[in-house]
């Protein structure tokens, strides 16, 4: 639709026809779901909640409606379906998880301006000298370190406009393989660099959430970077190598030392803001290890061990007089409010899921056979099930919401610890890289210098990488922390 169509569609309350279609087809398919004779072992109200799934899954696919306003769909009609009160499902809907993403929007803005992330972005830089292909190794590596602390989108951004810079300068154009492998290593290595800690992606903490509201034990912050830091140890050179390798750089360097040290030299000595911003992330940082053991906190201080408390406490901090690093109407532009809304509702219909006896039923139906399965098998199964997933449902939070909840009790039926069934899909859920079709890849996908299949080679191989070491992983590691 050209511009001006747009703009008298969006004057006019017309929609464009896909939406449309978009939207019919999720009336037809709930109500196809609710006038179907209820399966045997799921009750009414279990299909219901699998007809306001259905539902909601093909408005979020289809982006028909924008995603908050189907988020707020997911909210009215759980009263109207007769699943759960307005007042418990408002209760499910502003998790902890919600709150936590609110403030990982906040430290990322924190980042990008005190200009720490792209202080830390050149420094990475001037680590690398100018070697073509050292490059591609620092914007892979780099942008999945930054994202273990700030969000993956934020990551992905930041070493895509340096990257632009470099591109601008060298009079790189789309077609180039230098600026091909960079772009499409550049939220690969985002993507694997936010499973290294559970503050590293909100995918990471929802899906922790999910299993603490299925009755599991909250899986401590150390416990996760047991198996999360050497996932990323291992697939960040990998991802950097098989990019190199499929996108060899035509070009032997980037220019000179020189060039990147007056880069350096522009930017000056850390700010007060980049001093402060520092101290608070640190601060969080020790907290956040520190929750893993809170019996070592005194009564008075043990709430401090929690993450969630922690994230909030250290995202106010940034407001204080004397440190306010920006005002909260910055703040309010910088963040997704959309990826919040999206978070909440899959979370509340996680909660209706599992007390409708939807998810018990999928097991018993769909699952119940993998039990007698060899332990292994079932990992790899699922963690290769939730990566092809993202083709069909490139919508990240509701991958571990509706994968979650069955996964657990399929653990609990086979006598195994319900978390061991439950990681690999949290970690997984990250793994969106088959095609650009995720937010992180559409980062760079936008500025042309791939096309759809190119980051399928890549994609691919890292996958295979990522569902093995993570599958070997949480068998060397699992016995230290727990899991097995």
């Amino acid at each position: 639709m050209n511009q001006a169509a747009h703009t008298n569609a969006n004057q006019t309350g017309a929609f464009p026809r896909n939406r449309i279609t978009g939207i019919a087809a999720a009336v037809i398919a709930t109500a196809i779901v609710l006038l179907l004779p209820t399966p045997e072992g799921l009750s009414p109200e279990g299909q219901r909640t699998a007809a306001l799934f259905v539902g909601a899954l093909i408005l979020w696919a289809s982006e028909a409606l924008p995603i908050a306003v189907t988020s707020l769909l997911t909210l009215a009609f759980q009263p109207l379906f007769g699943l759960m009160d307005l007042g418990p499902a408002l209760g499910n809907f502003m998790s902890p998880v919600f709150f936590f993403v609110l403030t990982m929007f906040i430290i990322a803005l924190a980042w990008t301006k005190t200009g720490l992330a792209r202080r830390f972005a050149w420094w990475m830089l001037s680590k690398a000298g100018t070697d073509a292909t050292r490059v591609i190794y620092v914007f892979v590596i780099g942008s999945g370190t930054l994202s273990m602390i700030v969000s993956d989108v934020p990551a992905a951004a930041i070493f895509m406009a340096i990257a632009l810079g470099i591109f601008a300068k060298l009079g790189i154009e789309p077609g180039s393989r230098f600026g091909k492998a960079i772009m499409i290593g550049i939220p690969i290595g985002a993507l694997v660099g936010g499973v290294g800690t559970p503050a590293g992606s909100s995918i990471n903490l929802l899906g922790l959430e999910i299993i603490v509201q299925q009755g599991g034990e909250r899986i401590p912050f150390v416990n996760w970077m047991a198996i999360g830091i050497p996932m990323v140890a291992i697939l960040l050179p990998l991802t950097a190598y098989v990019v190199a390798k499929l996108f060899p750089p035509e070009i032997e360097n980037i220019g000179v030392m020189e060039d990147i040290e007056a880069e350096r030299e522009r930017m000056g000595r850390l700010s007060a803001g980049e001093r402060k911003l520092i101290v608070i992330m640190s601060t969080m940082v020790v907290l956040w290890i520190l929750s893993s053991w809170p019996t070592l906190f005194p009564e008075v201080a043990r709430p401090l061990a929690n993450v969630f408390l922690v994230a909030i406490l250290g995202s106010v901090a940034m407001f204080l007089p004397g440190i306010r690093l920006f005002s909260w109407k910055e703040a309010q532009d910088a963040t997704g409010w959309e990826v919040l809304m999206l978070i909440g509702a899959v979370t509340a219909l996680g909660v209706v899921s599992r007390d409708s006896g939807l998810a018990q039923w999928l097991v018993d139906t769909l699952l119940s056979g993998l039990a007698d399965w060899n332990t292994i098998v079932i990992l790899l199964v699922i963690s290769t099930f939730t990566v092809v997933i993202h083709l069909m449902l490139p919508i990240n939070p509701v991958i571990p919401v509706v994968m979650i909840p069955p996964l657990m009790l399929l653990a609990e039926a086979a006598g195994l610890n319900p978390a061991l069934f439950a990681l690999p899909v949290i970690f997984t859920a990250s793994c969106a890289f088959l095609l650009p079709l995720d937010a992180v890849p559409l980062v760079t996908f936008g500025k042309g210098y791939y096309k759809m299949f190119d980051m399928l080679p890549a994609g691919t191989l890292v996958s295979v990488a990522w569902v093995i070491v993570m599958t070997v992983l949480l068998f060397v590691i699992g016995p230290f922390i727990g899991l097995l």
